[in-house]
């Protein structure tokens, strides 16, 4: 699959919106909402592996966006060594328990015969294994959140660079999924959609609740960069000297070489991606899914395990989610579990990949960048446009008042609109599957 002159158009006009952007406002907004845009076409690109590739429908992205959230701060953050000594070991120890339950639960259900005895004998392990698990449990988290709980109160990580940390976070996702999938691929679609927000939802309550693992709503900032940092930038004299000869401020330069930086990484990790899902579309394997998606009966007759390719597929575009959870957190510099929502971190994705085009991987990435900047920019503009209709009208007018405190809201109104805009004049989005 190429792109076409029409697509290449598309993909130059979203370009200079952006660097009209830089122009007309700044260029550090006009790189940050590129930056964003780039980690959201890779969000876009592991939703359309799952929907456009085998028309699985996952409502729980957000979930697994959090969870390569958290690999950031497992694996770039030092160690608490007090929270350690603490509680540290007995926390894994309960782990290992609460674990050694479950998979002694699951053995006992497919080896006691099925009669009287299986369903009791599975309560008692599940019944005994979870009180044995928070008797460890409890004291161990109670003990590791009593460490110096204004800047710690967890483990913290392993002291690794942060680049580390994306695959780990598309390890913890594919993990996640894996074990949802091997739950809800067998029955029918929405029971899948169902067992996706449930998931998403536990993901988050953990991360907002556990402050041992991730501070909880208290957020864990400070996340090792990638790239340097603008202070660096600026206290370097070769930097100074550099920018300073071209007639730039250094405060200003550092902050856009920083995001030049962050933009270079994202933009290599997009094409390397974008790559692989295209040589994976145009592969027999591609081709199955397609098949399978849009017959699973007749896929099925031919000899192709149905559930266990809608696994495989569900996994590797979770992996992706994950990966670009990762991402967008090392981007902020801190994990923040109270701003996982669901408009943000599913919805707005989906639009992106029904915008942009289901099954054509640069329709996904193409979608997740416009999206973006519509709706980074659509929010001042509006306020500006309903300043400008209003100015006529007197003070304290109640229709005045009224716009002005509903201008905020633009962006909803216009996402909406997009949206019944592609459906009706373009079904299949702006670069549809061919």
């Amino acid at each position: 699959m190429t792109l076409k002159p029409r697509d290449m158009t598309l993909f130059l006009v979203v370009f200079a919106l952006i660097a009209a952007t830089g122009f007309l406002q700044s260029w550090n907004v006009a790189l940050g909402i590129l930056n964003m845009g780039l980690v959201s076409a890779i969000m876009a690109l592991g939703v359309n592996m799952q929907w456009g590739y085998a028309g699985l429908f996952n409502i729980g992205v957000m979930g697994f966006l959090a969870l390569g959230g958290l690999s950031t701060v497992i694996i770039s953050k030092p160690p608490v060594v007090e929270a350690w000594d603490a509680g540290g070991s007995r926390v894994i120890f309960a782990l290992l328990v609460g674990t050694a339950a479950i998979v002694a639960a699951i053995l006992a259900w497919k080896r006691i015969p099925a009669g009287k005895a299986r369903a009791p004998a599975l309560v008692a392990i599940l019944v005994v294994g979870f009180f044995v698990y928070r008797w460890l449990f409890d004291p161990a988290v109670a003990a590791i959140e009593a460490v110096s709980p204004a800047r710690a109160g967890n483990l913290g990580g392993l002291g690794l660079p942060v680049l580390v940390a994306w695959p780990v976070g598309a390890l913890l996702a594919a993990g996640a999924a894996w074990v949802v999938g091997k739950t809800a691929l067998g029955l029918r679609s929405d029971y899948l959609a169902i067992a996706t927000l449930g998931i998403s939802e536990i993901i988050i309550a953990v991360l907002k609740n556990e402050d041992w693992l991730s501070r909880g709503v208290k957020n864990v900032s400070g996340i090792p960069r990638p790239v340097p940092y603008e202070i660096d930038l600026q206290n370097s004299e070769r930097f100074v000297e550099r920018v300073s000869g071209f007639g730039f401020d250094p405060v200003t330069a550092s902050t856009i070489t920083v995001k030049l930086a962050y933009a270079g990484l994202f933009l290599a990790v997009l094409l390397l991606l974008l790559w692989l899902a295209q040589a994976a579309l145009n592969s027999p394997w591609g081709r199955m899914m397609r098949a399978i998606r849009d017959n699973e009966v007749a896929a099925e007759a031919m000899g192709k395990d149905v559930t266990a390719r809608h696994l495989q597929v569900f996994v590797l575009g979770s992996a992706v989610c994950g990966l670009a959870g990762a991402m967008m957190t090392t981007l902020d510099g801190q994990l923040t579990p109270s701003s996982y929502q669901p408009l943000r971190f599913t919805f707005l994705i989906w639009v992106m990949v029904i915008v942009g085009g289901s099954g054509n991987n640069f329709g996904a990435v193409l979608g997740g960048m416009l999206i973006w900047y519509l709706w980074v920019m659509v929010e001042p503009l509006g306020v500006a446009l309903i300043g400008g209709i209003t100015a006529g009208m007197p003070d304290g007018f109640w229709l005045k008042e009224h716009l002005l405190e509903t201008a905020a809201h633009m962006r909803l109104l216009t996402m909406g609109l997009i949206l019944l805009l592609v459906l009706r004049f373009s079904p299949r989005g702006l670069i549809p599957e061919r």
